[in-house]
C-alpha cells in the first residue's frame, strides 16, 4: 500500500507535469512558437534531467515519474520550437 507522502508526491507530480501538455498541443496544432523562450526551455530541460537523475539515485518513484514525463514534454517544446524557427529562417531569410 502506498503511504500518504508518496500519494501527495504523485498528485503533485501529475499536476505539474500535465501543465506542459497544453503548450505541446498548442504548438502541434498551430505551429506558433513566438512566445517560447529557448533559453528558459533549455535551462529548464537540463534541470528536469538533473531532477530525474536525482530521483533515480534516491529511488523516489514520484520524482522519477514526474521528471521523466516532464523531460519528454519539455524536450518536445524545445525541439518543436527549434524546428519551427529554423524553417521560418530558411523560408524567410530577411526575418
Amino acid at each position: 500500500m502506498m503511504d500518504n507522502f508518496t500519494l501527495i508526491g504523485l498528485m503533485a507530480a501529475t499536476c505539474t507535469t500535465l501543465s506542459f501538455v497544453p503548450q505541446v498541443v498548442h504548438i502541434l496544432r498551430t505551429g506558433n512558437v513566438e512566445g517560447i523562450s529557448l533559453m528558459m526551455y533549455s535551462v529548464f530541460t537540463v534541470g528536469v534531467a538533473l531532477w530525474l537523475a536525482y530521483g533515480v539515485v534516491l529511488g523516489d518513484l514520484p520524482v522519477i515519474l514526474a521528471n521523466l514525463v516532464t523531460l519528454v514534454l519539455a524536450s518536445m517544446v524545445l525541439v518543436l520550437t527549434l524546428i519551427k524557427r529554423h524553417r521560418i529562417k530558411r523560408d524567410h531569410p530577411a526575418l
